[in-house]
């Protein structure tokens, strides 16, 4: 893909989230609306499409763990904390680059964790879990081997040990299965389809009424991380 091509020339090894998630969408894998920025004249243009309340993310290929850098500013209501979050978001990227991701706030209680790793034997790798903050404490995923068929998905979303996170709880709907297993599917066929992505990970993938939306992602070039 040219996305994938364009970041292999300039000498990247991870796409960045925002590369990340373009890739995804067009795959058809919901994603967040959003727009990158580099002052604040395009930031506030690009608020004023998604309208508030926004979340501004740094954004490059070399930077990880943005959370614990500060680089993330969440909830953010008005211009005044637009410009203020922009401001320090670009002063904690220390150079590495100005981009700013501006993107829709997503609210939702459930947060999953999707992904693939290309492993040496058995090739892409189709993962599905428990997402968010806690998603390495609480290690509650599966895999399958690409490509999936339909059952796939849907016994990798009852193998989970948090499944029923997935049903009516709490006074939330029920997941919507059919997209969610449309996005496990897809993300096997990425990897088939590109033997140059080593791993893909979208984290969290966040269920807003009852439908998962991709709200962060890496997309890791060449070989697995894992």
């Amino acid at each position: 893909m040219e996305i994938i091509d364009k970041a292999i020339k300039r000498g990247q090894t991870n796409l960045s989230e925002y590369e990340s998630k373009r890739l995804l969408a067009d795959y058809g894998i919901p994603v967040t609306r959003e727009a990158l920025v580099g002052n604040s004249e395009s930031l506030m243009e690009a608020i004023k499409k998604i309208g508030f309340p926004v979340v501004l993310k740094g954004c490059s290929p070399d930077i990880a763990h943005k959370t614990e850098k500060g680089l993330i500013h969440v909830d953010i209501r008005n211009e005044n904390e637009a410009l203020a979050a922009f401001k320090a978001i670009i002063a904690g990227m220390n150079g590495t680059e100005n981009s700013v991701l501006v993107q829709e706030m997503i609210r939702g209680k459930r947060e999953l964790v999707a992904g693939l790793i290309r492993d040496p034997q058995f090739g892409p790798c189709v993962m599905f879990g428990l997402g968010g903050i806690f998603t390495e404490v609480l290690n509650d995923v599966c895999f399958r081997v690409a490509p999936l068929e339909e059952f796939d998905a849907q016994e990798m979303m009852q193998e989970i040990k948090g499944h029923k996170i997935l049903g009516a709880v709490r006074g939330m709907e029920a997941v919507d299965l059919e997209m969610l297993a449309d996005i496990l599917i897809t993300i096997g066929k990425i990897g088939m389809e590109n033997e140059k992505i080593g791993e893909i990970d979208i984290n969290p993938l966040i269920i807003t009424g009852n439908k998962p939306v991709a709200v962060d992602a890496l997309i890791v070039l060449g070989s697995s991380r894992a």
